[in-house]
């Protein structure tokens, strides 16, 4: 079940047919995506780089799914 996330944080649309937005806070090292189908997860404790990445990618579903995805803990947050 989706856990409300009390901070905001800004989101960018991003050009990928599994990802839609990403979000990053450097203070938490928190990564933030929402999925086209609309979930949105958040991954704890990712550095700043794998973020940077990810953006830079030309696939960032693959990018994700290679580097992102089952590496750091996760939970489904409300967005």
């Amino acid at each position: 079940m989706p856990t409300d996330t009390s901070k905001p944080l800004p989101m960018v649309a991003i050009q990928s047919s599994s990802l839609a937005q990403v979000g990053y806070d450097c203070h938490q090292s928190i990564l933030r995506i929402q999925f086209c189908d609309g979930t949105t997860y958040e991954y704890e404790g990712v550095p700043l780089q794998p973020c940077l990445d990810l953006l830079q990618a030309d696939s960032k579903g693959a990018y994700f799914n290679r580097h992102i995805r089952n590496h750091y803990p996760t939970k489904r947050v409300a967005y």
